[in-house]
Order: C-alpha cells, then structure tokens, then sequence
C-alpha cells in the first residue's frame, strides 16, 4: 500500500526493509512535473500544436499523455490525425516549447535537495519522456549536467512504462534494484518503476492526481518538493 511522506514501510527492523530510502545509492528522477516545473508551458504548447493543425483537446488529457514520449502521447491525443499531421503538430509543439522553456524552472526546493544528495555521495540520474535533444536544452538551461551521472530519454530507450530507460541506468551505474529508488508524478512512471520491483515515490505535485498516483501503489507518495527533499535527504 502506498504511503505518506511521514511512514516508512513497516517491518521489524528498518535494516531488514528492501525500501529504507536512507540504504539508497542511486536516486533516479523523471524530469517534468518531478524536479522542474513545466507542466503548464507542457500543456499549452500541446493545445497550441493541436489547434494549429485543426485539433483541440483537454488539459486533463494533455496531463494524462505527459511522461510518454511525445509521439506516442499524441497519437493517443489525436487518433484521428494522419502521420503527417501528427509529424507538423510534434514539430509545432517544440517551435513553442523551444521559444518559452526559459519560463520553467526547477521546483523549490529541488537545487538543494540535489546538491545534499549529491553531498551524501548518491549517484543521482534522469529517466524521462523527452527527447535528448530536448533534455539536454534543459539541462544546459539549469545549468544542472554535473548532478547526474546518467540521463536516459524516450528517443534512447522504450517510453514509458517500459522499464527500458531504469535497466539502462541500472547497468551503466553497476547498482542493483535494490541500491535504486525512482521518484516521479505521472502513472507511467510508477508503472515502470513497478515492473522491475523497484522501490518509487510518486509526487502528487506533478501530472496525475494523488488518487491516479495512490492506484499504482507507489512505496511512498508526497504532496510537495519540500516533503520530497525531506525524505529523500533525511
């Protein structure tokens, strides 16, 4: 069952538990809706992309995509549009996205936090739904390269819930399962985390709602960034 920022799984001893966070050697993060707030340039620029090319849909359904890889999350947006349609709104969506990303900054307070797991000598990587090309922007933007050891993206390994981006990490870092704990906002990315029995908090700051995140049954669940550094760094 999923748990609050304020339990640890319960068992007889906390040196027994497979999911004590403070055993953690490597802290794996998605990106958006989890260490940077870019959920609303996300969905703007998806409705921009759409409706330029003839389409609409929600805010709820642009939320519900975020996590996959871009393609794949609008084909299921636009089922009716033709590959090329599909082709000039993914190209759409990155011109406006491009030209606003400077809008989106990390989550306070997630610079620290990272500098503190850093600091306490965890090996800390990405795994997310944006291109390479895109997280590297990013990346470079926040100034942030030199806190991860390894960062995968949809267009390097299966999007997600294939548990292809953790497996990479995984073999590149030399940790186990067990040394690992992925955090992310979306269901997919608990999903993923799930199918390889890794230890996941979900954020209920991010895309899905804290009842769509509960569902999965995430290890630990957390309303805000801070409750997130919190238990992470304690």
């Amino acid at each position: 069952m999923s748990q609050t920022t304020t339990m640890i799984p319960t068992q007889s001893s906390q040196s027994a538990n497979p999911h004590h966070l403070a055993d953690k050697t490597l802290i794996i993060f998605d990106w958006d809706g989890t260490l940077m707030d870019s959920i609303g340039l996300i969905v703007e620029a998806m409705h921009i992309a759409g409706e330029a090319h003839g389409f609409k849909t929600t805010d709820k359904a642009v939320k519900d995509i975020i996590g996959l890889s871009l393609m794949k999350g609008i084909e299921l947006l636009y089922p009716h549009s033709s590959d090329e349609q599909k082709l000039l709104i993914q190209q759409s969506y990155a011109d406006y996205y491009i030209a606003n990303s400077q809008c989106t900054p990390f989550f306070a307070p997630i610079e620290n936090m990272l500098q503190t797991l850093q600091q306490q000598n965890r090996q800390l990587a990405v795994a997310t739904g944006k291109k390479r090309k895109g997280l590297d922007r990013v990346l470079d933007a926040s100034d942030s390269h030199h806190y991860f050891v390894m960062t995968r993206c949809a267009d390097e390994a299966g999007s997600k819930p294939d548990p292809q981006m953790l497996t990479d990490i995984l073999q590149y870092t030399e940790q186990q399962i067990s040394d690992a704990v992925f955090i992310g906002d979306s269901i997919y990315d608990i999903q993923m985390a799930n199918s390889l029995g890794m230890t996941s908090i979900a954020v209920n700051y991010g895309t899905a709602s804290s009842d769509e995140l509960a569902a999965q049954q995430p290890t630990y669940q957390v309303d805000t960034p801070q409750a997130l550094a919190q238990l992470l760094c304690a």
